[in-house]
């Protein structure tokens, strides 16, 4: 199982992950917890617009979490929110049906396509993606201008 899950390029993803810590002026924070294994995931976002302005991230998971998580740091800056979606979508189309890994900016997600075999993983793997792309919501939501009528 070892060799399969924790290949070399999971590894090195996992043991760098870009943008650790806290945005000082999140516009949207989210929290994630997988309650299967207790990976956590918290996200720091701004949007300008419908994109990824800036991110900070915690991360504390299994190796395939943060190789995720690493993927989603380097990459994050300039998403729009449906890149987000479709990459979570994408993802966990690959783990749960045997899809093609997402592509473009996401497309090192297909590190992790050894995790397809082990359920008890997809959720440690999922979590950033989930996050983010709620944290993407909230923020997009506050910064649009509400309009007075009346």
């Amino acid at each position: 199982m070892a060799d399969e899950l924790y290949s070399n390029a999971v590894l090195r993803l996992a043991a760098d992950i870009p943008r650790i810590g806290r945005l000082e002026r999140p516009q949207a924070s989210v929290r994630k917890v997988s309650r299967l294994c207790g990976s956590e995931v918290e996200i720091d976002i701004v949007m300008r617009g419908d994109r990824v302005a800036d991110l900070a991230l915690r991360v504390k998971a299994c190796a395939l979490g943060q190789a995720s998580a690493s993927v989603l740091a380097r990459q994050v800056v300039g998403a729009s929110l449906k890149e987000l979606e479709v990459a979570r979508d994408s993802l966990l189309a690959m783990l749960k049906q045997g899809k093609p890994a997402p592509r473009d900016r996401f497309g090192e997600l297909a590190v992790l396509e050894g995790a397809r075999a082990y359920p008890a993983r997809h959720q440690s793997v999922m979590l950033a993606f989930e996050a983010v792309t709620e944290a993407a919501r909230q923020a997009a939501t506050a910064q649009t201008p509400t309009s007075l009528t009346g």
